[in-house]
């Protein structure tokens, strides 16, 4: 790839060709709100071309080494591009450049998980000779790519989530057709520029662009698509797993995640790690810290520290070293946020730091004098809003963190080990960290949810199970 350019144009990539449409998409700076790139606009007609051209791709062998070495190759390119990337990810979604340059490395370590599994990708055998009237009998298991896998990616983090599902369905030995958001699409394609470099196969991943409430009723409808693989909303998720069918989904849909903070954890590591991991990407991350519960007898230190903390965080420009906080991603969605926090208010809370909109940004909030029935308790905020709410006991503090549709993760902060097991199995959450936010997560390990957050594990060795099939063979020997 040459050095970094000023503004992007791209048109869909279906079949290893680039290809132009006679509609375009801007993409816009979310600072400035200057001109980015544009996209194409995919029409139906685009989307079953580039759904046949991932199914006859699936007729050309493509080896467990070649794909190794394909997504491998890729992963040092992005380290090679690292600040091209980072910069596209600042502009197009307002994420810092320090956070966006973390994704970038982020994204190429995905890429590399997925390469190394997919030389482990094994069954197993199975004892059936056990079993009466079968002892002349072997078995054994293998795992087959599901076929053409439609990945549908949020606009929130535009690069690392694409390669968690691009990755794991390459390493399988699936073909993508993939579909970014349209209001930040413009570091997949560059990706998808960097697998074209890396000698992807033709038709192995195909990229659709545009509108995502036109163009994803014209994927699920498409009956050549084996598997849906969708991050955002939870309304959206449904819709998709509905007009599936029978066809196999893995849907990741958020959370409105709650972190515990003891009366025997360290408060103030506990303080500055809340402040960190609520306010990432403004806030607009599925981990990302909504709700807090602190023991009573901390509860006072604890919102003292955690308020001097979010506090000093530096919103400004994401291109600015020195900024810890970016814009969200428009200002409706900024707007919205400031209207739940009045509604709060309203209701009772109180605005301990922050509870400002500026345009598209709304500052670092910490809310206390919550309750369970506030929306910006029960729903996802998806903004850069924590509300903080005292307890007494633990079993009072687990049933607060349950009463909630979601359970993606959770945080607790405790040296108490019993009082850890006890939570890790009452907590209904797909991940509980302990000594750490809701937010923590690295890219390899098994990451999805229960209840309304979803179905489905990410992480390469889990997305790979969930984008192969099992069978079993038997021989009568």
């Amino acid at each position: 790839m040459n050095s970094i350019a000023t503004s992007y144009s791209f048109g869909l990539f279906i079949d290893g060709e680039w290809q132009e449409t006679e509609q375009t998409l801007n993409v816009w700076n979310k600072y400035n709100q200057s001109k980015v790139g544009e996209t194409a606009v995919s029409t139906a007609a685009d989307v079953n071309k580039a759904v046949a051209a991932a199914k006859q791709a699936q007729g050309t062998p493509f080896s467990l080494y070649d794909r190794y070495e394909v997504l491998l190759k890729v992963a040092q390119l992005l380290r090679d591009h690292v600040e091209e990337f980072a910069e596209i990810i600042a502009k197009e979604v307002g994420k810092p450049i320090n956070e966006a340059r973390g994704e970038v490395g982020r994204s190429a370590l995905t890429l590399e998980n997925s390469a190394e599994e997919a030389k482990r990708i094994h069954g197993e055998e199975i004892p059936v000779e056990a079993a009466p009237g079968s002892e002349n009998r072997k078995a054994f298991t293998r795992r087959y790519p599901v076929g053409v896998v439609a990945a549908i990616t949020p606009f929130n983090v535009p690069l690392n989530l694409v390669c968690h599902k691009v990755g794991p369905a390459i390493a399988a030995g699936n073909s993508v057709v993939l579909k970014p958001a349209e209001e930040t699409p413009l570091s997949a394609l560059l990706l998808t520029k960097l697998f074209e470099e890396a000698g992807l196969p033709k038709g192995r991943l195909n990229v659709l662009t545009g509108e995502g409430r036109e163009v994803g009723p014209l994927l699920t409808a498409n009956q050549e698509i084996n598997m849906f693989t969708f991050t955002g909303s939870p309304q959206v998720g449904e819709q998709i797993r509905r007009e599936a069918g029978l066809r196999d989904t893995a849907l990741e849909l958020g959370n409105n995640s709650a972190t515990i903070v003891h009366n025997d954890a360290d408060v103030n590591q506990a303080a500055q790690l809340v402040a960190q991991k609520s306010f990432n990407n403004a806030g607009q991350v599925c981990i990302s810290v909504q709700r807090v519960y602190v023991h009573r007898d901390v509860y006072e230190v604890f919102m003292e520290k955690v308020k001097e903390a979010t506090s000093r965080i530096k919103l400004g420009d994401p291109l600015d070293s020195a900024t810890q906080m970016g814009p969200m991603i428009a200002e409706e969605e900024a707007i919205r946020v400031e209207k739940w926090v009045n509604e709060a208010v309203a209701e009772g809370a109180v605005v301990e730091t922050g509870g400002k909109r500026e345009g598209v940004f709304y500052h670092p909030t910490v809310l206390s004098h919550v309750h369970a029935d506030m929306k910006v308790c029960r729903q996802e905020v998806f903004g850069p809003v924590v509300a903080v709410q005292p307890y007494t006991n633990e079993d009072e503090v687990i049933s607060l963190v349950n009463d909630s549709e979601y359970g993606l993760q959770a945080g607790l902060f405790t040296n108490n080990l019993a009082l850890a097991m006890y939570a890790a199995d009452r907590i209904h959450v797909g991940g509980l960290i302990i000594n750490d936010t809701s937010g923590y997560r690295v890219d390899h390990m098994p990451y999805g949810g229960v209840k309304k957050s979803g179905t489905g594990k990410e992480g390469p060795r889990y997305a790979i199970e969930e984008m192969t099939e099992e069978k079993i063979v038997v021989f009568n020997l």
